[in-house]
């Protein structure tokens, strides 16, 4: 068994009441039917662990060139982490099998219209990763560290729908991590301590 496995497993279970914190819910900004998503935050397991992050690519209608964790919306019969395991497999090559499930975070309402389920998870760090070009640019890993410190979480604001909105941005070497993924990688550094992951 996995040592890190066993800690992110006990720190996630006693912190599920910490809602939104770090994360902007954009339920007052949206309407209409809400499509179902769910995206792998999928932690390395090695000594000093990482996060595995996307870029997708500049000829995507949604969301072109951003930093993103590998996800889509759910297919028919599918719940949550059905749905972020075979993205993950899609997007990256990351077997389903691979990925030691730790639990779901608390879904959340995007100002595009999805209720978003993040869906945390352990994954080899020698897994082979092979980004699908239709998909994913690109991939890299940001020190789990780095990425839940909140001393790099930087406040912006910016106009979405002619409206001003309030949102997190990280910066990591030449990616710039912002929007939705940088929210949720905030309201991870609420549940998770990281001082008490990598003592």
């Amino acid at each position: 068994m996995s040592e890190l496995f066993d800690r992110l497993t006990h720190i996630f279970a006693k912190s599920r009441d910490v809602g939104f914190a770090g994360l902007r819910d954009d339920s007052d900004v949206t309407s209409g039917q809400l499509r179902p998503a769910a995206v792998l935050i999928a932690v390395t397991d090695r000594p000093d662990p990482g996060i595995l992050l996307t870029q997708r690519p500049d000829t995507m209608l949604k969301h072109p060139g951003q930093v993103a964790f590998p996800g889509g919306k759910l297919e028919a019969g599918e719940d949550a982490v059905a749905a972020a395991l075979r993205e993950a497999d899609e997007e990256l090559a990351i077997a389903p099998d691979a990925v030691r499930v730790i639990g779901q975070t608390q879904s959340f309402v995007t100002g595009s219209g999805f209720e978003l389920t993040p869906v945390l998870g352990l994954v080899p760090h020698d897994l082979p990763i092979r980004p699908d070009p239709r998909e994913v640019a690109g991939w890299f890993e940001v020190p789990l560290r780095y990425a839940l410190d909140q001393r790099n979480h930087v406040a912006k604001s910016g106009l979405f729908r002619g409206i001003q909105r309030d949102y997190t941005e990280i910066l990591w070497q030449d990616y710039r991590i912002w929007g939705i993924t940088a929210g949720i990688l905030a309201n991870l550094s609420h549940r998770l301590a990281w001082e008490d992951l990598l003592d």
